[in-house]
């Protein structure tokens, strides 16, 4: 109820900005950012972005599902200007359906091929990478002289029942990537397998994809299936939880994408251009332990390196095309 009343608050505060957007003939009117990041760091970055262009703006925070549904349902009259953070399988998503403005930043000269799209539609400003977390207490008490999982096929085992936590692939860009990732390492059938086997030991499915590392901290479960900077994140703050790099695991890039049509198109490019410099992908870093896709920007201290990390060959554009259907199979046959 909390969150709700939290989204329904900020949602009425961005309203409120929307109907005065069009009040003023400043040349620096509000820019409006639908943001799926954190709070934290949408606030550390909208700031920073306002003290060096004096632009202000405003956001509204909501998942993954929320805002793409709320891009795509807008497309012809946006209520927002940029779409920030996601998966690049949600932006591929956007811009299939005519609801997102090519941009080529000059900055992405400088970035990995993976991190910008072909068509330019969005762009990645820091690399996402999943793995599994593990509260070493709880899983002490729960599991004493349990191995600590070193692989997916670990999390099948029973004795893990009730004590794991994952996202809910239907609402969180995190919960749909681990879902592909087991698809895609596995193929089809046998992916599909693992995924209903291993919902058995899962306790819960939240729909943010920041509660399992937030859940792992507070010892409420033993394991959790997360992205790694979340899990070291929380170890840096003290909490008694270890990130573990899993083999054969995937790693997106988090994106940032300007709205077809957007009312504030010159202010939209500038924060995308913000957005993919050194400054700001540092700063990013710094609250996130995210691995920033500028190589000019600074890394997270204690992150786990992406060199030391074994990834599959993820097909975006696969995970893209077949989302529905993959989600269909989800909430009919395996939850």
């Amino acid at each position: 109820m909390k969150k709700v009343v939290r989204i329904a608050t900020a949602a009425l505060a961005f309203a409120s900005v929307i109907a005065c957007a069009g009040c003023s003939k400043s040349t620096n009117q509000t820019l409006l950012v639908y943001s799926i990041i954190h709070d934290e760091e949408t606030e550390a970055l909208t700031k920073l972005f306002t003290e060096k262009t004096g632009i202000p703006v405003s956001y509204l925070r909501a998942t993954t599902g929320e805002l793409v549904n709320r891009v795509i349902t807008e497309k012809n009259d946006p209520q927002a200007d940029i779409l920030l953070g996601g998966a690049s399988s949600y932006h591929i998503q956007a811009a299939k359906e005519g609801a997102l403005e090519a941009y080529a930043s000059p900055l992405t000269k400088n970035l990995p091929s993976y991190a910008v799209a072909s068509d330019n539609t969005w762009t990645g400003f820091c690399v996402l990478t999943l793995g599994v977390g593990v509260n070493e207490k709880r899983f002490a008490q729960k599991f004493p002289g349990t191995p600590l999982p070193a692989t997916w096929e670990d999390l099948l085992n029973p004795a893990f029942k009730g004590e794991i936590v994952m996202t809910n692939p239907a609402a969180s860009s995190t919960g749909y990537l681990f879902v592909q990732n087991q698809l895609q390492r596995l193929g089809s059938e046998k992916g599909w397998e693992y995924l209903t086997s291993l919902t058995k030991n899962v306790g819960q499915f939240p729909d943010s994809g920041s509660a399992p590392a937030k859940l792992l901290g507070t010892g409420e479960y033993a394991i959790g299936i997360s992205y790694l900077h979340a899990i070291t994140k929380y170890n840096a703050q003290g909490f008694n939880v270890k990130a573990i790099s899993v083999p054969q695991s995937v790693g997106d890039v988090d994106c940032i994408s300007i709205l077809k049509n957007a009312k504030n198109l010159s202010a939209a490019k500038k924060f995308v251009d913000f957005m993919l410099s050194p400054e700001a992908q540092s700063l990013m870093s710094s609250i996130t332990f995210t691995t920033p896709v500028n190589p000019e920007a600074q890394g997270p201290e204690g992150g786990i390196a992406i060199a030391d990390i074994d990834l599959i060959d993820y097909d975006v554009q696969k995970a893209s095309s077949e989302k529905s259907e993959v989600l269909d199979t989800w909430s009919k046959s395996v939850k």
